[in-house]
C-alpha cells in the first residue's frame, strides 16, 4: 500500500505582495571565461550538498576551474567557495544536479568541453566518478534533462553537443547530434543520436500532454543552422521520433538559447518560454488542439524584451537563461531572463541589462529589473532563482562571462507563500515527473508545477518548489506521482515547508 508522510514547519507571515526588491553584491572569486568555446555556457547549479537545507551552488568556469560555493550564513545570505577537487574541474559549460543511483544523496552531471561527467554524491558536499559505463567522449556539450523511463532503475540522459569542433568546415553549418543515453539494466551503454542536430543549447523532458510520458523538448541556436533547421519535440517511443505537423507540431526558428516551462493559465498544462537573440519568446499550449501545438504569445503578453530596456544600446538584446518563479508572492508567475553578448557581436546590444518580467492580474508582464536591482550590464549566462536563505522569497544567483558571479538577496515586501518538497523511496527518489497542484484558498486558479530535470541554459536547481500564494492564508496541496498515482489532498497553512514523501 502507498502512503504519503507529511511534515509541516511554519515560518513567520510576510506582507502584502508589492514591486521585488533584491539586494545586489559579486562573488568575487568566480568568473566563467575562456575562448570562443566559451561563448556559450557558464551555468550554475543548485541544490543541498549537506543536508542543511541551504542550497549550495556549483558554478562553471569554463577556462577557469568550476566552483562549488557552500551556502553558509542565511542572514545576510553569504556563500564561501569549498571545491572538492573531483569538481575542480576546467571546461565546464554547466551541471545539473539529480540523484542518478537513487541513494537519497544529490547526484551531479556535469557538461564540458570535453568529456562531460557523472559525479556521484557521497555526502557533507563530497563527490566521485560514478562507475555507470557512462561515456561521452569528446565534445562541446551544452545542453542536458533527465527522465525516469517506466521499468528503469536510472534515468534516461540527453545531451545537446553544439557544433562538431573537429569539422575543419566548422563552426558554421556543423551542428553536431543531441546524445541520448538510455540505460540497459544498471550501466549505460553507447548513445542514441538523435538526428538531424541543430545545434542545441536547451533540452527540457516535459509531460507536455499529461499522458505520464515525458517527451524532449530541444531549443536551437538558429545562427548555426543548416536546412531546414528548427526547434524540436522528439517522442519517447522505443524508437524516439520527431513531432511533425500531422501531429500538431508548429514549425519555429529561433536562436534558441534557453527553455523555461510553466502552466501560466491554470490549466493544468505547462506553457514554454524561450530565449533567443532578439525576442525572448512566450508559447502557450493549445490544450484542445489534440498534440503538440504551441502558440506564440509573445507580444500580447508582453515578454518580448528584444531590446536594452535601460541605457543607450539600442541595439537587439541576446538572452540566455529563463526561470519561472513568483519574485513578489504575488501568486503570478513572473519571468527572469540573463542577458549578454556573445562576445563581441556588432549586431547585438553590448550593454545589455537583465530582464525581469513581473506579470499583473490581467497575464501580462511589465519590466522591472532596474527598479529590483537586478539589471546588471555584465555579460550573463546561468542563472539560479530559488529561495537560498529559506526565507519564503527567490533569491537570484547570476554567472557571467568575463565578469564576476553576482548574488541577488530577496528583501522585497511580498505575499503569502508555501514551499513543498516532494520524494519518494527507492528509484527516482525526487520524483521527477511528478506534478505538484496547489490550490490556494479563494483564488480562482491551482498552480500546477511539473518537476523536471534540465531547460534553462546550462543549468538547473533541485529541491523544494515554491510557490507564492498572494493574500491566501491556506492551500489544498496534492501530488499526482511519475506513475500517475494520486496522494490525497492536504490542507496546509500559509508560509510553511510542506515535505510529501510517497
Amino acid at each position: 500500500m502507498l502512503r504519503n508522510s507529511l511534515i509541516f514547519c511554519l515560518l513567520a507571515n510576510t506582507a502584502l505582495a508589492g514591486d521585488p526588491n533584491f539586494s545586489a553584491r559579486t562573488l568575487p572569486d568566480h568568473a566563467y571565461t575562456g575562448g570562443w568555446e566559451h561563448f556559450v555556457g557558464g551555468g550554475v547549479a543548485a541544490f543541498d550538498c549537506n543536508g542543511d537545507a541551504r542550497p549550495e551552488l556549483y558554478a562553471a568556469g569554463g577556462s577557469n576551474p568550476a566552483r562549488l560555493m557552500r551556502n553558509t550564513n542565511q542572514t545576510p545570505l553569504e556563500f564561501t567557495a569549498d571545491t572538492p577537487e573531483n569538481l575542480a574541474l576546467t571546461g565546464v559549460i554547466g551541471a545539473y544536479p539529480l540523484d542518478i543511483d537513487s541513494d537519497g544523496i544529490t547526484d551531479l552531471a556535469i557538461l564540458r568541453v570535453g568529456a562531460d561527467q557523472l559525479m556521484r554524491g557521497t555526502g557533507n558536499c563530497s563527490f566521485e566518478p560514478f562507475d555507470l559505463g557512462f561515456d561521452s567522449g569528446d565534445h562541446w556539450s551544452t545542453g542536458f534533462s533527465a527522465t525516469w523511463e517506466v521499468g528503469q532503475t536510472l534515468p534516461t540522459l540527453a545531451i545537446g553537443t553544439y557544433v562538431d569542433r573537429a569539422d575543419p568546415d566548422g563552426p558554421f553549418r556543423t551542428c553536431d547530434d543531441t546524445l541520448m543515453y538510455r540505460p540497459s539494466g544498471e550501466k549505460y551503454g553507447a548513445p542514441i543520436h538523435l538526428e538531424p542536430g541543430f545545434c542545441a543549447l536547451s533540452m527540457l523532458f516535459t509531460d507536455w500532454a499529461r499522458t505520464g510520458r515525458a517527451d524532449l523538448r530541444v531549443s536551437n541556436d538558429r545562427h548555426y543552422y543548416v536546412k531546414g533547421g528548427q526547434e524540436q519535440l522528439w517522442a519517447m517511443e522505443t524508437t524516439p521520433r520527431l513531432y511533425t505537423p500531422e501531429d500538431g507540431w508548429k514549425r519555429y526558428s529561433i536562436w534558441g538559447m534557453g527553455i523555461a516551462s510553466r502552466d501560466l493559465s491554470g490549466d493544468g498544462f505547462a506553457d514554454v518560454f524561450l530565449t533567443s537573440m532578439g525576442d525572448q519568446k512566450l508559447q502557450t499550449f493549445d490544450a484542445d488542439a489534440g498534440g503538440p501545438s504551441y502558440d506564440d504569445a509573445t507580444y500580447s503578453r508582453g515578454t518580448t524584451a528584444h531590446r536594452p530596456h535601460v541605457g543607450q544600446d539600442g541595439r537587439p538584446s541576446t538572452g540566455w537563461h529563463a526561470a519561472f518563479g513568483d519574485v513578489n508572492n504575488d501568486g503570478l508567475d513572473d519571468i527572469f531572463v540573463a542577458k549578454g553578448n556573445v562576445e563581441q557581436m556588432p549586431d547585438a546590444a553590448m550593454q545589455d541589462p537583465n530582464t525581469l518580467l513581473v506579470q499583473s492580474p490581467d497575464g501580462t508582464f511589465a519590466e522591472k529589473s532596474e527598479g529590483a536591482g537586478v539589471a546588471s550590464m555584465a555579460r550573463s549566462r546561468g542563472a539560479a532563482l530559488m529561495d537560498l536563505n529559506l526565507d519564503g522569497r527567490l533569491d537570484l544567483a547570476v554567472v557571467n562571462r568575463r565578469a564576476p558571479m553576482e548574488l541577488y538577496e530577496n528583501t522585497g515586501a511580498g505575499g503569502n507563500w508555501l514551499s513543498v518538497a516532494v520524494s519518494q523511496l527507492r528509484i527516482n527518489t525526487a520524483a521527477i515527473g511528478a506534478h505538484i497542484e496547489v490550490c490556494p484558498a479563494g483564488a480562482d486558479r491551482c498552480h500546477t508545477r511539473e518537476i523536471t530535470v534540465g531547460g534553462g541554459h546550462a543549468g538547473g536547481q533541485l529541491g523544494p518548489q515554491h510557490f507564492g500564494m498572494g493574500p491566501a492564508e491556506t492551500a489544498k496541496v496534492r501530488v499526482i506521482w511519475p506513475d500517475q498515482s494520486v496522494s490525497d489532498w492536504v490542507e496546509s497553512p500559509a508560509n510553511a515547508r510542506l515535505a510529501i514523501q510517497r
